[in-house]
């Protein structure tokens, strides 16, 4: 399902006027239906993470109207892992090093996934700033895994990835799911979570796994306490 101008404003807790605004002057992507906008969940994700807009995960997880709890950004990191030092001294080292730790199925071409990240970034970096870049491609990446898994990187060197802020990047997250559903709920509890000072300062900290997990798991807690119906 499209979203409207209407859900956009929902979304980010804005009016549709600067929707608009952003469409104009900030590169929010939209195409036009009979004369309105339309929006793409996942172009609309993304370029909320990369231009580091806060939104409500709460109306997203009801435009999707789904009553299967959400995937846990917890678990996710646990089943992805976190890998120190890795090599690296540009991008295209440092994305072809992050593709051959991530923990993917024999069969999948690791070749294929890297040419895919390094297309991605040839049309926009993937950087947010403050030295965090979350590499994907244009889709949604969908391999045959039975569950989420985010993995976090660590670089050896911090790589010029052409972000706004003009930071080198030193942290990678990288999302695999089974679904595009699965990864756009995934994407959007990473982003929530980078808005999160504690967590965000845990991963720039290099603070360790138990408690980079613990912060996630704090932030989770938090968002469904905000989003249970009142009296429960």
């Amino acid at each position: 399902m499209q979203l409207t101008a209407r859900d956009v404003s929902r979304f980010f807790n804005v009016s549709e006027s600067t929707v608009t605004r952003w469409i104009n002057h900030r590169g929010l992507p939209a195409r036009r239906v009979n004369g309105q906008p339309r929006f793409n969940r996942f172009e609309l994700l993304e370029w909320a993470t990369v231009n580091r807009i806060k939104f409500s995960v709460d109306v997203f997880d009801k435009l999707e109207a789904e009553d299967e709890p959400g995937p846990s950004l917890v678990d996710a990191l646990a089943a992805g892992g976190i890998h120190d030092n890795l090599e690296g001294t540009n991008k295209d080292r440092s994305l072809r090093a992050l593709v051959e730790v991530l923990p993917l199925p024999q069969e999948v071409d690791r070749e294929l996934l890297t040419r895919l990240f390094l297309a991605r970034e040839a049309s926009a970096t993937t950087a947010i700033g403050d030295g965090i870049a979350v590499p994907h491609v244009r889709n949604p990446i969908v391999l045959h895994v039975d569950r989420p898994i985010v993995t976090l990187c660590y670089l050896e060197h911090p790589v010029d990835f052409g972000a706004l802020d003009g930071k080198p990047v030193h942290v990678l997250f990288s999302l695999i799911c089974p679904t595009v559903r699965g990864h756009l709920r995934m994407l959007s509890r990473l982003s929530f979570a980078l808005h999160d000072p504690m967590f965000k300062g845990a991963v720039l900290g290099h603070a360790g796994r138990d408690q980079i997990l613990r912060e996630a798991s704090r932030v989770e807690a938090g968002l469904a306490a905000s989003t249970a119906p009142a009296g429960k």
